[in-house]
């Protein structure tokens, strides 16, 4: 079966067969890799625009981004596009995805690409134990890929795989319902601000592709090396 990604994009809410698929091969609170593999397998990935990420193109070229043996960390890369798109000198990139089919996708196709700055590794963004830890992490249709029960888990191992000072970029896509469950930024502050978390910038994703144009913001958060008080915060 063909991808029903395209490189416009999608709307990603309910209206969308695939998102509805996505839905049912997923499952409902159970984080289910057999279900994402099966996404894969039936070319059945509405989020996956064929291309970079139009704002992680903008991000690469910015200036912005930590870049003097910086480490990166993509969780939930799929076919990798975003993880060689943010790779240059100085900045080396691992993508992370669960699904192995996923993976095979990314390293045949960037095979052309410098591969000293980028890896893939397949494994459970829970459980995996990276040899160090990161400078940056860049999350984009991985924390609404979660239940919401699971999001309390998601900010913990966020914390937990970042430096001190480190940053976090969330692309929050702002539509209803997908994919698959909504998210807004205040989900996000919700389970990032008791853990240390701060918003440093939020603005809107201006070079979203359509039909995202006007939904999706960017938003930028700092782990503070020593967080105190987090009680207080919450």
């Amino acid at each position: 079966m063909a991808s029903t990604a395209v490189a416009g994009g999608q709307v990603l809410d309910a209206s969308n067969p695939a998102v509805a698929r996505v839905r049912q091969l997923i499952g409902g609170l159970e984080y289910s890799q057999d279900g994402w593999s099966r996404c894969w397998e039936e070319g059945v990935t509405p989020w996956d625009l064929g291309q970079p990420t139009p704002a992680v193109v903008e991000l690469a070229k910015s200036g912005t981004l930590p870049g003097d043996a910086a480490t990166v960390l993509v969780p939930g890369c799929g076919t990798g596009y975003d993880v060689v798109a943010l790779s240059g000198p100085g900045r080396f990139v691992v993508g992370l995805d669960i699904c192995e089919s996923a993976v095979a996708k990314a390293k045949q196709w960037s095979a052309a690409a410098d591969g000293s700055l980028f890896a893939f590794v397949v494994a459970d963004f829970f459980t995996w134990e990276p040899p160090e830890l990161f400078d940056l992490i860049f999350d984009y249709t991985f924390f609404c890929a979660f239940h919401p029960s699971m999001r309390p888990a998601w900010a913990k191992r966020m914390a937990d795989l970042l430096k001190p000072n480190g940053e976090l970029i969330t692309l929050v896509p702002g539509q209803e319902a997908g994919p698959p469950f909504n998210t807004t930024v205040l989900d996000y502050e919700e389970v990032l601000k008791p853990l240390g978390f701060v918003i440093t910038c939020i603005q809107d994703n201006d070079v979203a592709v359509k039909p995202r144009q006007g939904m999706e913001k960017i938003a930028r958060w700092k782990r503070m090396a020593n967080p105190t008080n987090l009680d207080s915060q919450e």
